[in-house]
């Protein structure tokens, strides 16, 4: 076990909504009380539109393929976490990374992201924690949500932690443990809406909010929810391409409309979880969504006088999941438990990730 009470970790975060590549150089230190934390510098970089089509495909790639990209993605993160280094003339004790999710079947026993450890490791010189999920999997667990681990270290004041990315997704306690799972799909249909005006994102939601809600497509993804609210699957990128795409690339409901009904659909599945959670919940919300003022807007409204949403710092809006993953790397590191059995309902806890250049 590692006996240090300081790090200084760089945390990396790729997102299924491709926004960037989320950069975090994070110092934890361990007191009597617990853990405190900073995040001393972070960006996102912006990916290429090279490597947006290739992460975006690369689920259809042969197996020689998929390898080749799997290094060439981690020579790539490796350089990336190089050039911040220098630039800012850091020094940091390792970097931890999640990669990017392009299978996650936690039914067939595994999960799969992106990135080689190994090349990231020699392109960066630093000692790499890496494949955060696939223990867990293995155990019989969902792999997923990880950062709850996080939330209950570093964030316990609240009573719930909301994630607003690609896909949303919350931690809290209930009946002294950690419970957490993905609740529906989030800026993975939001963006790809905006896409089709040419746009990266709907910024505060104004396109979404000149629509109307289609009661017909509402409905369509009510059903969807329905299904998945009572086993809380991890939601990835094959069941939004298999249930959700069809449903919002409808030509005959216009563009306004569509991302109207998918963010109301979208604060409705959260709103109905944080009012079944407790009265005057304190509510954190980070994500790129928690920016998205629309949005917000709709949740409180749903979730009235039983909550109170508090959006941190711009730095923890958007870094809090490469933070947490940093921070899931300390923990793999001094080899304690950093997934957690409540949340992913894996035979057993588990200090996941594999290590290298320690």
């Amino acid at each position: 076990m590692d006996s240090k009470n300081n790090y200084k970790v760089i945390g990396l975060m790729s997102g299924t909504s491709l926004d960037g590549l989320d950069i975090a150089y994070c110092q934890f230190n361990r007191k009597d009380k617990g853990w405190s934390y900073s995040i001393n510098k972070a960006t996102t970089l912006k990916y290429p539109v090279a490597w947006i089509n290739k992460l975006s495909s690369a689920q259809n790639l042969s197996g020689e393929e998929l390898i080749a990209l799997d290094v060439a993605y981690g020579k790539f993160l490796g350089k990336a976490c190089a050039d911040f280094i220098r630039r800012h003339s850091l020094k940091a004790d390792f970097i931890a990374s999640h990669g990017h999710t392009i299978f996650h079947q936690p039914q067939r026993s595994f999960t799969y992201q992106l990135g080689s450890g190994q090349a990231l490791h020699v392109a960066s010189g630093l000692p790499v924690v890496y494949d955060f999920r696939s223990l867990d999997v293995l155990l019989g667990g969902e792999g997923a949500p990880l950062v709850p681990a996080g939330d209950k270290f570093l964030f316990s004041e609240y009573d719930v932690c909301l994630n607003l990315g690609g896909i949303a997704n919350l931690s809290m306690d209930a009946k002294g443990k950690r419970i957490a799972y993905d609740v529906c799909f989030m800026n993975m249909g939001l963006n790809y809406l905006a896409a089709k005006a040419g746009k990266e994102f709907d910024v505060n939601g104004t396109m979404a909010q000149d629509g109307e809600v289609n009661n017909a497509l509402w409905k369509a993804l009510a059903k969807i929810y329905s299904g998945l609210r009572k086993k809380r699957p991890s939601l990835g990128r094959e069941l939004f391409e298999k249930q959700i795409k069809s449903l919002l690339d409808d030509e005959s409901i216009s563009l306004n409309d569509r991302l109207r009904t998918f963010t109301e659909s979208s604060a409705a599945e959260i709103a109905s979880v944080i009012l079944s959670s407790k009265e005057k919940a304190k509510v954190l919300c980070t994500g790129g969504g928690a920016l998205n003022s629309f949005f917000i807007l709709r949740l409180l409204e749903l979730c009235g006088d039983h909550a109170t949403l508090i959006i941190p710092e711009e730095e923890i809006v958007k870094f809090k999941e490469a933070m947490a993953f940093a921070f899931l790397g300390v923990l793999r590191v001094r080899n304690e438990v950093n997934c957690l059995q409540s949340v992913t309902h894996a035979t057993r806890n588990s200090s996941s990730g594999i290590t290298i250049g320690f």
